[in-house]
């Protein structure tokens, strides 16, 4: 393995292939690297429930000479993404506060751009069948991808029934609200680096139930795409301290827009449903409810799934 690859890098490459044990390693070490960095091996073991012997096989097992190399590795990663904000203020220390506006801003464009000219239209379309086809539909997205579940899941919600946002910070409660999968299901999965452990455990269980498994991550070598039966990937590299997801939520835009299309009829009882609520319950006054305007439903691709509708 290239010596060059972070110690975090390497545990989500060998994450599939790994056994129980050094999975349990693996989690511990991405949630809790602050804490792992400056662990022993006896330490660690003492936390993850396992020998300190595994603990020193899992160095091994990630192609360092030993446990001492694996912590030094660990411990300078730490370190570098504690320089992050030094860093940042290095580069942009001297910009004026129009100057930085630009500067995400273009950033941002760019990853939008980059994640048009390499999107898979056939992965794409892949994942509309998926979702319109399965009985029920799961949705996670943890951390800083929580927001990007959350819209998903509450659009998503109009344009079909059964739709569940797993939203725990626990995995063995996470695996309670999947307890009933089945192959009949789906499952979307959102995560970008640092990936969620959380969420790759429920990604394989859902594999291991034989549901279809969709994820949206960054690029096809990520952890996420291991248990998936279609990628949608995204870029997203940090711009600053935060993570951008604007390519992202610029994809789940066009993938809500698509299954809006494909599914008018459902989308427009729903609207009307919710509006018939509002009124009842004066949720809102008149002025403050948009109205359905049939007309962005009106449109050539879906008068072409209607066509296709009739044939079949």
């Amino acid at each position: 393995m290239d010596g060059k690859r972070d110690t975090i890098s390497r545990i989500n490459e060998k994450f599939n292939k790994m056994s129980k044990s050094h999975k349990k390693l693996a989690t511990f070490v991405i949630d809790h690297y602050e804490q792992a960095a400056f662990m022993t091996a006896a330490k660690l073991g003492k936390a993850v429930g396992i020998s300190e012997a595994t603990v020193v096989r899992f160095a091994y097992a990630l192609e360092y000479e030993g446990y001492p190399e694996f912590q030094e590795a660990l411990a300078e990663w730490v370190k570098k993404k504690l320089n992050t904000v030094q860093s940042i203020g290095a580069k942009y220390g001297a910009s004026t506060q129009a100057e930085l506006l630009t500067s995400v801003l273009s950033s941002d464009i760019e990853k939008i751009q980059d994640t048009m000219e390499h999107i898979d239209a056939q992965s794409f379309e892949a994942a509309v069948d998926i979702i319109l086809a399965a009985k029920h539909v799961y949705i996670i997205g943890l951390r800083s991808c929580k927001p990007l579940a959350q819209f998903l899941h509450f659009y998503l919600n109009m344009v079909r029934g059964d739709v569940y946002l797993l939203d725990s910070t626990s995995t063995s409660e996470t695996f309670e609200q999947m307890l009933r999968i089945n192959e009949k299901d789906a499952v979307i999965g959102i995560s970008f680096p640092r990936y969620s452990m959380r969420t790759l455990k429920a990604m394989e269980m859902a594999n291991d139930k034989n549901a279809k498994v969709i994820t949206l991550t960054d690029t096809i070598h990520s952890p996420m795409c291991l248990y998936s039966a279609c990628n949608l990937l995204a870029r997203s590299d940090m711009v600053s301290i935060v993570d951008s997801l604007v390519a992202p939520l610029s994809l789940i835009n066009a993938l809500v827009v698509t299954l809006c299309l494909r599914r008018p009829d459902e989308v427009k009882r729903s609207l009307e449903s919710l509006e018939r609520a509002w009124d009842n319950y004066q949720v809102y006054l008149k002025d403050e409810i948009n109205f359905i305007d049939e007309d962005m439903l009106n449109t050539p691709l879906q008068a072409q799934m209607g066509q296709r509708r009739k044939r079949s």
